[in-house]
């Protein structure tokens, strides 16, 4: 795994929901069902993420490996369970 530049987004619609990216604004790999939970989005930060950052919920490989996987990580509130398929 190598570092990758992350473009975060934060839901309006949903304090905690968050998606990471691997490039601004480039939401072609997020499902319809993902793009009506999160609703209207605002950039929140960009990140240069490693597999060994930790994060507040989760490691950087984590959302690295998601991201090659799926093309983006999403990041549900705490306490809720991921829906997201």
């Amino acid at each position: 795994m190598n570092t990758i530049n992350c473009y975060v987004y934060r839901s309006r619609r949903k304090p905690g929901l968050y998606i990471y990216l691997p490039e601004q604004d480039d939401w072609s790999a997020v499902p319809d069902n993902i793009l009506g939970l999160l609703g209207e989005t605002e950039r929140f930060l960009e990140l240069a993420l490693t597999p060994e950052r930790q994060l507040a919920r989760c490691t950087g490989a984590d959302v690295i490996a998601t991201i090659e996987q799926l093309g983006f990580y999403l990041q549900m509130p705490p306490g809720e369970p991921d829906t997201r398929f």
